[in-house]
């Protein structure tokens, strides 16, 4: 398939028989190959492909990692209502969450049992509950920012420490403020 160009210049004597069937046969290489891929296309195709690879895996690590917190979630919401403890009483008991005052009503028997620490103060969707010191155990291991007061966990290591002279003054279990 000679253009009519090639014939003009065969004719012409300009150019060799030959020669005019050695460029066809390169243009014919050159039509071939782009239908071929590159090997730089092969490369960014493959580039691509580890890419879009890299991408699932992380997606599919953040699902799993979602699930994982609901999970999480489900079991401590089965925890708190299978072992939560009925605050009953007139007495207002007073803890600290997250920089407020807070105060659930407990009886005698349910504030000694706070004070020794088998008796924990949860977060709960509703508000706050409490749970024995097992149950909270397990919260703990699940969500530890849920648990509000354990005394069996208390820092002793606070101002006593720092100042020597508050160390003479105990502070009662049961004080009330």
């Amino acid at each position: 398939m000679r253009n009519p160009m090639q014939d003009q210049l065969l004719k012409a004597g300009l150019v060799k028989k030959n020669k005019v069937a050695q460029v066809l046969r390169e243009q014919a290489k050159q039509r071939h190959a782009k239908a071929a891929p590159a090997d730089d296309e092969k490369v960014d195709a493959r580039r691509l492909q580890a890419e879009r690879a890299e991408r699932d895996r992380a997606l599919a690590a953040e699902r799993n990692a979602q699930a994982r917190l609901q999970e999480f979630r489900a079991q401590v919401r089965q925890i708190i209502d299978a072992n939560r403890v009925d605050a009953t009483g007139e007495e207002p008991y007073s803890f600290d969450d997250q920089g407020s005052i807070r105060r659930i009503h407990v009886d005698a028997a349910q504030r000694q049992q706070l004070a020794k620490g088998s008796l924990v103060i949860v977060r709960d969707a509703d508000g706050y509950v409490l749970l024995p010191g097992a149950a909270a155990q397990k919260v703990r291991e699940r969500d530890a920012s849920l648990v509000v007061l354990d005394n069996r966990q208390r820092d002793t290591g606070g101002i006593e420490d720092e100042d020597p002279y508050y160390s003479r003054f105990k502070v009662p279990d049961d004080l009330v403020w």
